[in-house]
């Protein structure tokens, strides 16, 4: 079975009123969202709540997390960061499986940056219960 958003969700630019909401576009803040995740205290329990903590990650420039959540087979030494880049904003834009009943998933996504956009479908599988980012097509557009 296969779950599908026909929707895009996307997170408008933070404003000052709304400095501690989840860079992940979720209404929640990071605490109470990717905080947690980030943490240890809990896992992401589907493909695509993975995918927002990982785009958080990427903002708050947080290695430990994301080499934590990538599949041991197609994990880099390290994570590069762009010093100059800045994360403005992310689009779900399609979820295929990636829920308690699945083993892998995809999440097509929109990540805007200053300047720009980084299109892609990524794949995540589960690795000892916990969903883990494998790999991804850069996509146009």
């Amino acid at each position: 079975m296969s779950r599908r958003s026909s929707t895009p969700r996307r997170r408008p630019a933070p404003t000052p009123s709304d400095r501690n909401t989840c860079p992940c576009g979720l209404a929640e803040t990071y605490e109470a969202c990717c905080g947690r995740f980030h943490r240890g205290a809990e896992a992401a329990p589907t493909a695509e709540r993975l995918m927002r903590s990982r785009y958080s990650a990427f903002v708050r420039r947080d290695e430990a997390y994301l080499l934590r959540t990538w599949h041991p087979r197609t994990r880099p030494p390290g994570v590069d960061f762009d010093p100059g880049m800045r994360w403005t904003g992310l689009e779900i834009l399609d979820t295929t499986d990636g829920t308690a009943f699945h083993t892998s998933g995809t999440v097509t996504f929109r990540a805007s940056f200053r300047g720009g956009a980084l299109h892609e479908r990524s794949r995540f599988e589960r690795v000892d219960g916990a969903w883990v980012y494998v790999d991804g097509d850069f996509l146009d557009g």
